[in-house]
């Protein structure tokens, strides 16, 4: 463990470092966390990207299986959400997120002998599954060691660390991998393993990291009630609807039809393509604390608004670009600029909408928004593609974007003024509003 590891354990009992003025003060417990997360997303950097490419290329594996391999991962979501978020609330968001990344470390060292259908699927299955607990466990235990006047900025910090630890990693991996020897793409599967695993000494050092908030009247222990209550908070509903829209028509599409449009006939190379990913990758690095400076006292749903906008604008400087990868870099640099207005909105609206007992439960079906939009999205994508739609599907996506945008007015007419504008203390919905 390295000086600065050793000094944010240290100091995890409480305070604030000394740090730059750019960079926000928050609670060093926070940091901890926020660190962790940036290791973790190294590892899946290095590994990710290349998952199809593995299984099919390197392995042997039919590419119809492989990409049913591959799709095992989003999957998982549809269990590991909800559980995950339910474990946060009986055994605590801090075991819960330790035991995530226990399964999704077994599940990436399960790749390195993936070499029929059957193993593909068990540690593809695995690693979603993992990776499925550790989101609303860790959002549940950001959620709670950040008060209402910090979560916006824990949330837009923790995106553009992320972003960071995901660039780091795929960096390193195209120095890393080599298509002609499975041995260099089993060494970057063992070392995301090892980046889930080294975390947990890190999380568990920080003493009342995490624990299980205190029981109100049952209800934590009441894990049926405490999902129909999550479920029957009108104002998480409608967040619910509007991220799933979001999700499936723009984020989902990031990795789905944007690619595959951009590099169609007469469109970008490889290179062109990595070339618009970075450009997205340093924006949001470049953007995401100044947009947190510019959201500082403005609506939340404004910000979701923003988000819809930003992304439309993306899919239409993409249907225009013509094959030009100037004009396709602008449209991932539009596009980064909405990922950063919806880091500080969505993730703490959620997180002050729950009660403590429920907050895990919350984060996980927020969590489950994103898995279905990712689901959906890609599956539309595919189908529209294969039959030549593929302009007319972006098109598509644009007024989906629209629609969503159009449901913030909702959102924000459910909300009181002060938790849409994130200010301490302010009272929330009735419980259980219809």
């Amino acid at each position: 463990m390295n000086m600065s590891a050793k000094r944010l354990v240290r100091g995890a009992a409480g305070g604030t470092f000394r740090i730059p003025r750019f960079v926000p003060d928050l609670p060093r417990q926070v940091w901890v966390v926020l660190a962790a997360d940036a290791a973790s997303a190294a590892g899946s950097g290095l590994t990710l990207p290349f998952l199809l490419v593995y299984l099919h290329t390197v392995r042997g594996l039919d590419v119809r299986w492989a990409g049913l391999a591959v799709s095992a991962v989003a999957f998982a979501g549809l269990l590991g959400n909800p559980a995950g978020g339910q474990l946060a609330d009986r055994a605590g968001a801090r075991n819960a997120l330790v035991a995530g990344l226990v399964v999704a470390a077994v599940g990436s060292a399960a790749l390195v002998g993936a070499g029929s259908v059957p193993a593909a699927f068990v540690a593809c299955g695995l690693l979603g599954l993992g990776a499925a607990i550790i989101w609303p466990a860790q959002d549940a235990l950001l959620g709670s060691l950040a008060g209402p006047a910090q979560r916006s900025t824990v949330f837009a910090v923790r995106h553009a660390t992320m972003n960071f630890g995901l660039a780091m990693g795929a960096a390193a991996s195209g120095l890393l991998a080599d298509l002609s020897s499975a041995a260099s793409f089993q060494r970057l599967y063992l070392l995301d393993a090892l980046s889930f695993l080294l975390l947990i000494p890190v999380l568990m050092l920080c003493r009342g990291l995490g624990r299980r908030p205190p029981a109100d009247d049952g209800a934590a222990d009441d894990g049926p009630r405490g999902f129909r209550h999550a479920i029957a908070d009108k104002p998480f509903r409608w967040i619910w609807v509007w991220l799933s829209l979001a999700v499936a028509a723009g984020a989902a599409q990031f990795h789905a039809a944007f690619p595959a449009y951009a590099t169609g006939e007469g469109g970008l190379t490889a290179g062109g393509l990595g070339i618009v990913y970075a450009a997205n990758c340093v924006t949001v690095l470049a953007v995401q604390l100044p947009v947190l400076k510019v959201m500082a006292g403005r609506r939340r749903t404004h910000g979701m608004a923003l988000v819809c906008l930003c992304w439309a604008v993306s899919w239409g400087l993409t249907l225009l670009a013509d094959g030009r990868l100037i004009v396709f870099a602008l449209a991932m640099v539009v596009f980064a600029v909405g990922e950063t207005f919806l880091a500080p909105t969505v993730a703490p609206l959620v997180n002050d909408l729950a009660p403590a007992h429920s907050r895990g439960r919350y984060n996980g079906l927020h969590a489950l928004a994103y898995t279905t939009g990712f689901i959906v999205g890609p599956a539309a994508c595919g189908l529209a593609f294969a039959g030549g739609a593929a302009a007319a599907f972006l098109g598509g996506c644009v007024a989906v974007l629209a629609v969503a945008a159009a449901l913030t007015r909702r959102v924000e007419r459910l909300l009181p003024a002060g938790l849409d504008l994130g200010r301490p203390g302010t009272a929330r919905p009735e419980e259980g509003a219809a």
